[in-house]
């Protein structure tokens, strides 16, 4: 984990885990926060890492605030981008570490003395990163939409950052071959421009849909003539 980054973020996690469980107390706060942080510094990450941690949580708070989020819908949100790439493995199969976030996360909230309508929708939110789609109750919409943009702010990232992350990605993923690299990848990418929407908040959509298109349309690009 990057030591710069690890003080700012545990400051973080407090000032979120005295709202989520206040009766919790500080001992219980810090031990959920080192852990935290100890599963997103794992050393085999090179994406999903306390950089793309912080990018979440900083894109919460701009959609925060462009939606005039309440306070309490603010903090689920930031709730779900704490969880959502708690258990990352690379060579795991489809689906199980969103699905064994989502379960670290409803088991972690339940020991703090988290109210159980907040953890529903935590858990809701770090499966929906499955395949991005929202859906479910739709009172949970608002908090599911802006997390869904939050953690595809990646894509409408400035150039530099979304070559970073495409190169950071190719090493999470070093054990695959090129080929099957290839055509894994583009199975993710090709969906996003192809839906009439890439962004759920008006704010990205607005704001983040045309970089974002040429940031994919251009690493699709690349991947399908590094195929011929």
């Amino acid at each position: 984990m990057d030591s710069g980054l690890g003080e700012p973020l545990l400051d973080r996690w407090l000032a979120d885990a005295a709202l989520l469980a206040p009766e919790a107390g500080p001992d219980l706060w810090l031990a959920e926060g080192s852990l935290l942080l100890r599963g997103w510094g794992e050393p085999h990450r090179r994406y999903h890492t306390v950089e793309h941690l912080m990018e979440v949580l900083a894109a919460v708070d701009e959609l925060a605030s462009s939606t005039a989020l309440c306070p309490d819908d603010s903090l689920l949100a930031r709730t779900i981008g704490w969880y959502h790439d708690l258990s990352y493995d690379p060579r795991a199969a489809a689906g199980s570490n969103e699905h064994r976030s989502a379960t670290m996360a409803r088991d972690h909230l339940h020991r703090l003395g988290v109210d159980l309508d907040v953890i529903d929708v935590v858990e809701a939110g770090v499966l929906m990163t499955v395949d991005h789609q929202v859906g479910g109750d739709p009172l949970q919409t608002v908090v599911l939409d802006v997390f869904h943009d939050a953690d595809l702010w990646i894509l409408s990232a400035p150039a530099a950052r979304y070559a970073t992350y495409c190169q950071q990605v190719r090493q999470e993923y070093a054990h695959v071959p090129d080929d099957l690299f290839r055509v894994g990848r583009l199975a993710v990418l090709t969906p996003f421009l192809t839906r009439e929407r890439l962004y759920r908040t008006d704010h990205a959509h607005h704001a983040w849909t045309d970089r974002a298109r040429a940031n994919v349309s251009r690493e699709v690009e690349v991947l399908g003539a590094s195929a011929t």
